[in-house]
């Protein structure tokens, strides 16, 4: 019934950009995160923006660099990633929250769905 799907990830050199774009069917939410996980590290939380456009959050590391948006026609949201550093490289995940407080958008517990996930992986 809920499917999400994660696209837009490769390599790409320090200093590059990527956009990634994750499109979800089956449920209205109340807006999509996204998270990333390295290699023996925990998941950890990326960004966040609500379906009505109006209210986003960033971690402090990708503030700046990163750029999460929405496409509410084709039910897709986009990572708009800038001046890449070898330390973003991870398996990043969208993920799709449905209610909740605001403060909890940091918390992967808190998304109901998530989807497949897509490899970026910037070198030096």
């Amino acid at each position: 019934q809920v499917q999400l799907v994660e696209s837009g990830g490769g390599l790409v050199q320090a200093g590059g950009s990527l956009r990634l774009s994750c499109a979800a069917s089956g449920r209205t939410f109340i807006g999509m995160g996204w998270f990333r996980q390295a290699p023996g590290k925990e998941r950890e939380f990326v960004a966040f923006i609500a379906w009505s456009g109006g209210v986003t959050f960033y971690a402090d590391p990708v503030k700046g660099r990163f750029t999460i948006s929405t496409d509410n026609a084709k039910n897709t949201v986009y990572l708009q990633m800038s001046s890449l550093k070898p330390e973003d490289t991870a398996v990043y995940y969208c993920a799709a929250k449905y209610g909740g407080p605001w403060s909890t958008v940091r918390v992967a517990n808190s998304y109901a769905y998530w989807g497949q996930g897509t490899q970026v992986t910037v070198s030096s």
